[in-house]
């Protein structure tokens, strides 16, 4: 079944790719109605939210079409292997975020790591890219890891973000790109580029599949 539209960018100073596909699975409306049936729980001490199980096998199962998607935008391609997927929801509240919760993050240091984002919501709260001021990076790998780290250890000592998603620039981060959610857009970028979800403070963050900002998340590796 081929996608909708598939979008090849470069973004930033350092022109990482992000891939954006439309119409990226087969039957996105059956991946929503098991969101809905999905048993979800916290998801860990990272994630504003909650997760839940995929149903069994559909990762490996849409691992030929990622790759059709991919291309060569992030180099060759040999085999592509999932690390962790599941459905995930941001849904806590804007007061409850832990400091570096309220920061663009990293997932994984390697420019083999991928994520794959896959918007499963009505809502276009997509997912934003950013540069570090100080350091002036965009991606952070294991090199330049304790650069980055004690700058911003030494940004929040002094004057830490106010409660909420970051959704712009601010004093110590500019955006880069943009990508707005609609329903069954996929995003695949590399892990370590600086990004956070795009929440604007009146977003709904309900934890309930049916009205929150219901996604797939995965983290793969290209081998």
């Amino acid at each position: 079944m081929p996608f909708d539209h598939v979008t090849q960018c470069r973004i930033g100073d350092e022109a990482q790719p992000v891939v954006v596909v439309d119409g990226f699975a087969p039957d996105a409306a059956a991946l929503r109605e098991a969101a809905l049936a999905a048993c979800f729980g916290p998801a860990g001490e990272h994630y504003p939210g909650v997760r839940a199980p995929l149903p069994a096998g559909y990762m490996d199962a849409c691992l030929p079409r990622i790759a059709q998607a991919m291309g060569r935008s992030f180099g060759r391609l040999r085999r592509l292997r999932v690390i962790d997927a599941s459905f995930s929801i941001v849904a806590t509240a804007p007061g409850a975020l832990q400091p570096r919760q309220r920061l663009p993050h990293v997932d994984a240091y390697g420019a083999e790591r991928i994520a794959l984002v896959h918007y499963l919501g009505p809502e276009p709260h997509g997912t934003a890219f950013y540069r570090h001021r100080v350091t002036g990076y965009e991606t952070v790998d294991a090199t330049r890891a304790p650069a980055y780290f004690a700058a911003v250890d030494r940004e929040l000592s002094g004057d830490a973000p106010p409660p909420g998603y970051i959704a712009s620039d601010t004093a110590a981060f500019a955006c880069t790109a943009r990508f707005d959610a609609r329903f069954d857009r996929a995003l695949l970028y590399r892990s370590y580029a600086l990004h956070s979800g795009a929440i604007p403070p009146d977003a709904d963050l309900s934890a309930d599949p049916a009205r929150g900002r219901l996604t797939v998340t995965a983290f793969l590796a290209m081998e």
